[in-house]
């Protein structure tokens, strides 16, 4: 695989099992896995976490990876492990689990685990079952690969780890009251959408450890659109649906993060469409997430998106600073090291597009601090981060200026391109309109198209009366030069 740093393998020191497996296509397999886990977190997380774990060999049936310290090795355990299990298991099949060690310790057979390490080759072994609340119930755990509809579960994801702030504020409620008690009249369907990085998986998480807390015992279903899809196409090809639907509507929740994979999968929203409704008339709670509101959702079937919209449809707002910082702040509470707020400022003022990116930023300092032993400054901060920095010194967009603006003016995103004219939404329309033509590169024409496929002769018009009230009222004036600034710094 080109550019991926590998180190050799060494299995001499492995018996004639772990060997006969090594000659087969172990250097292969944990290729492809080094390559999946890279395209799953990014280069950059890589790079900071993963790229340093070596592939020892296999013992007894698990595969052992090294990493040069201790630290990276708990690390990777907590962060990573569930994952690189799952994936062992899938590119090296028969693998019970896997073991992560320090590069420098000896094979676990010359040498007994100490107290504090002997959970840690257990704990990423293949459970017996899938955790009792998250299993389906019995009807659909006898076919075939029925805990296939249990995704697994991040335990970092639960609402006591949700920061809470005005962009989330109602998705949060929402998804606290739903957990608390499902299928409640006016809650179902649950519908979070959001952009990427904002808190939908993780609300989605939290509900689903909630409910595991509650009922042990509750049927919940919790996969992915592609999942569903995946899984349906295999019921078709082994002339089996009446046992996937069987199955999966026999679960009293059903979960479904990234619904616009559907968009264009026809035969697959047919299906989902029909299980929707089923279990919507049994009386089981439905909870979706998406990238968008169901209105907006092209490609789906007028259908399913009235369905859709007919609970509580909640959306989770870019982040503000104020969000951002709280974020950052509880992290590094959690992380257990001290940082310097007018770091965290920074960060929080620096890195504005998701959560994801900011905790990766995050992480990326502990990280140093721990590793080299080198306190954490905002002269040496940059340094640290000046790749994911420059990546987020970037000109901004029509999005970001269309977000500001409505915030400012304390209206809802989605006026901007709607088609009313009253004062309240004209204005700032007007007004995000003028700022995109000075703050970004794009043209008349490229601009109405953000705001609901306008003529470009609606954008030069806004353009020239968001300058002229500006000459002539001063604190008008003021008001654009404020929001200007906002989005400049």
């Amino acid at each position: 695989m080109s550019g991926m740093e590998t180190a050799p393998d060494d299995f001499s020191h492995l018996g004639a099992e772990a060997v006969s497996v090594a000659a087969g296509d172990l250097s292969t397999a944990w290729a492809r896995i080094r390559g999946r886990l890279r395209q799953e977190v990014g280069d950059v997380e890589y790079r900071t976490w993963l790229r340093q774990m070596t592939l020892q060999g296999v013992e007894d049936g698990t595969a052992l990876i090294s990493l040069p310290t201790r630290f990276l090795r708990d690390w990777v355990r907590d962060h990573y492990g569930d994952r690189l299990r799952l994936l062992v298991q899938a590119e090296m099949p028969g693998m019970r689990g896997v073991e992560l060690r320090v590069a420098s310790a000896r094979p676990a057979a010359a040498e007994a685990a100490t107290p504090a390490e002997a959970p840690l080759a257990e704990s990423l072994l293949v459970p017996p079952a899938p955790p009792p609340a998250m299993a389906v119930p019995a009807a659909a755990s006898n076919g075939a690969g029925g805990n296939e509809w249990v995704a697994p579960l991040d335990p970092r994801y639960t609402f006591d780890t949700f920061v809470v702030g005005k962009p989330n504020e109602f998705a949060h409620a929402c998804a606290r009251r739903v957990a608390e008690a499902p299928a409640m009249a006016g809650f179902n369907p649950l519908f979070l959408y959001g952009g990427v990085g904002l808190g939908k998986t993780h609300l989605m998480h939290a509900i689903a450890w909630a409910l595991r807390e509650g009922n042990p015992h509750l049927p919940v279903a919790y996969m992915s659109a592609e999942k569903f899809m995946y899984r349906f196409i295999a019921a078709l090809r082994s002339h089996n649906t009446t046992e996937f639907k069987t199955q999966l509507r026999s679960v009293q929740v059903l979960m479904v993060d990234d619904l616009q994979f559907l968009i264009g999968k026809d035969n697959t929203q047919e299906e989902f469409f029909h299980t929707f409704n089923a279990l919507i008339d049994a009386g089981k709670q439905i909870i979706l997430s998406a990238d968008k509101a169901p209105t907006d959702l092209s490609g789906i079937e007028d259908r399913l998106r009235t369905r859709l919209s007919a609970g509580i449809v909640a959306d989770l707002h870019a982040t503000t600073y104020e969000l951002r910082l709280s974020i950052l702040q509880a992290k590094a509470h959690d992380a257990g090291v001290e940082i310097p707020p007018r770091v965290l400022e920074l960060l929080a003022r620096k890195i504005a597009s998701n959560v994801r990116d900011l905790e990766g930023a995050l992480n990326r300092l502990v990280a140093h601090a721990q590793l080299f032993g080198r306190p954490i400054t905002l002269e040496t901060a940059p340094e640290v981060l000046a790749d994911i920095l420059r990546s987020h010194d970037r000109k901004l967009s029509i999005d970001d200026i269309q977000r500001k603006v409505a915030e400012h003016y304390n209206m809802r995103l989605t006026e901007m391109a709607s088609a009313r004219r009253s004062r309240a939404v004209a204005r700032p329309r007007q007004v995000a309109m003028y700022l995109s033509k000075q703050l970004t590169q794009r043209s008349l024409p490229e601009i109405g198209r953000k705001f609901g496929n306008r003529d470009h002769t609606t954008v030069l018009h806004a353009v020239n009366k968001v300058t002229e009230l500006m000459e002539a009222d001063a604190a008008f004036a003021e008001e654009v030069t404020l929001i200007r600034k906002m989005l400049e710094t």
